[in-house]
């Protein structure tokens, strides 16, 4: 197994749950690629050994990120960043509703309930690392298995059409072999009045 040599690997030594998660990345190939300042902020930078689909990025790999702030990231394979935390329901909001009266917003005596969902946060950075490590098995690895290493993409519809391709083609074959006349041992032919035995 070859080692990976990583740039912070001094923080995944001395905690047995940090050397875990440093174990698991070693077998996935997965890269801590945190610059000193992001790290002196409390973020973890990781990038995937996954090209990315996304057309602004392809020639990049995916990198995602554990914050101070609780939060865990995709980096860049989107518009922008986006939290990859679990959601939950937020506690609903009340505001007062209006309507217009003689060209004034006068309150009509409702409210509007507002719920919104919002990013569970993990306290913990090795919980982080743990939640990030479990996501990226689950969400990339698995389901990006048929990202072939040079990058290219092959949707799960296309991958099913070849397969069932080969299947039936291979069934014709079989069709055929098991259907076609048996060929006599000795076949005959007369020439000019000769008789001629062709193998």
């Amino acid at each position: 197994m070859k080692t990976i040599k990583f740039k912070n690997d001094y923080k995944y030594h001395g905690d047995s749950r940090y050397e875990k998660v440093y174990e698991q990345m070693q077998l996935l190939g997965i890269q801590d690629v945190t610059t000193s300042r992001q790290n002196d902020n409390g973020t973890v930078v990781w990038r995937l050994p996954i090209k990315n689909n996304w057309p602004r990025n392809k020639s990049s790999y995916i990198e995602v990120a554990s914050f101070s702030t609780g939060y865990v990231r995709n980096q860049n394979s989107g518009y922008s960043n986006y939290q990859l935390n679990k959601r939950c329901m937020g506690e609903p909001e009340y505001f007062k509703s209006y309507k217009w009266v003689d060209g004034e917003q006068v309150w009509d005596g409702k409210y509007r309930k507002f719920e919104t969902r919002k990013c569970v946060l993990i306290p913990s950075e090795i919980d982080r690392l743990e939640y990030l490590l479990k996501y990226v098995v689950k969400n990339y690895f698995i389901k990006h298995a048929n990202h072939v290493p040079n990058g290219e993409f092959y949707p799960k519809f296309m991958y099913d059409s070849a397969r069932g391709n080969a299947d039936f083609h291979e069934k014709r074959a079989d069709e055929l072999a098991n259907v076609a006349p048996e060929m006599p041992n000795e076949v005959t032919v007369i020439i000019d009045g000769q008789k001629y035995k062709v193998i």
